[in-house]
């Protein structure tokens, strides 16, 4: 937050109930009058060298496969307690942590 953004947060606090609703009606009628300002729309050439080369070249399907049976590799020693903790022999989760 900008340190005039605090002062006029400040400043505002010691005004009525009725002085900052009125604040309130002037900064929303300012916004109405004047453009909206956007940063405007990115060239697709800016996302040039963001995704990683073998995305490339590969089928959408393939890749998908790919990355699900890789998630489940992954997930498979997590959730039976090889990464974070063991499993309990009761069948509950180890209450050690």
């Amino acid at each position: 937050m900008s340190p005039l953004l605090k002062d006029l947060l400040q400043q505002a606090e010691q005004l009525s109930y009725e002085e900052r609703l009125e604040l309130i009606r002037g900064v929303a009628e300012s916004l109405k009058s004047q453009p909206h300002q956007t940063s405007g729309k990115r060239k697709l050439s800016e996302f040039r060298g963001m995704v990683k080369h073998p995305f490339f070249g590969e089928d959408a399907q393939e890749w998908v496969t790919r990355t699900r049976r890789e998630g489940d590799e992954h997930r498979s020693p997590v959730l039976l307690g090889e990464s974070f903790g063991k499993i309990s022999g009761g069948g509950g989760y180890d209450d050690r942590l």
